[in-house]
């Protein structure tokens, strides 16, 4: 059975993006550095946007997974920079009420259900399942979240997007590896107790 992993850069304080909810690659409190984007490379070459695989000379299929799930704001990142699929080599589904179609063919609209399209989903056969974000969709899908793999930056903003937005719901993880990168990210992974 595949697995549901939230693959998502954050702080400290546990926020991944700041109170504007816009892009925050290359924020100064979630910087993408040379160390970053080599682990990217190295572990997860396909969670790198078309655009940038294409600049990097990166091609093929995914090492981990080969499906991306994202919630409105997180797709609306890339709709700004002008990508209706900003990630092509993937399955991509988005998740929202307020969406009404879907901008490009190859991107699935989920409008209901979102634990039971996600259930379907891990029932099929495949790579693992990216959860790029937001914090509201990474909540509502808790109850399936197998693994987190967090690129834990050393900032503290205070507030903003929390990895997970939404009410109190204690689930239980526990840790699988820890890697610190030359900048001070620390990758930390921990599995569905």
């Amino acid at each position: 059975m595949r697995k549901l992993v939230y693959y998502v850069a954050a702080t400290l304080d546990g926020y991944i993006t700041g109170p504007d909810g816009g892009d925050p690659s290359g924020a100064d409190y979630l910087p993408v550095t040379p160390d970053v984007v080599q682990f990217i490379v190295e572990h997860f070459p396909e969670t790198l946007p078309g655009p940038a695989r294409a600049a990097m000379g990166i091609d093929g299929p995914g090492r981990s997974f080969d499906t991306v799930l994202e919630g409105r704001a997180s797709y609306e990142v890339g709709l700004a920079a002008g990508l209706t699929d900003a990630y092509p080599h993937l399955r991509h589904l988005v998740f929202s009420t307020s969406m009404t179609t879907s901008p490009d063919p190859a991107v699935e609209l989920v409008r209901s259900d979102a634990l039971g399209r996600v259930r379907a989903l891990k029932a099929e056969s495949g790579l693992d399942l990216w959860l790029v974000g937001g914090g509201k969709l990474a909540h509502s899908l808790l109850p399936e979240i197998d693994r987190l793999v967090i690129k834990q930056n050393r900032s503290v903003i205070g507030s903003g997007v929390p990895l997970f937005d939404g009410p109190f719901q204690p689930h239980l993880f526990r840790p699988v590896d820890e890697t610190l990168l030359s900048s001070g990210v620390r990758v930390l992974t921990y599995d569905r107790a």
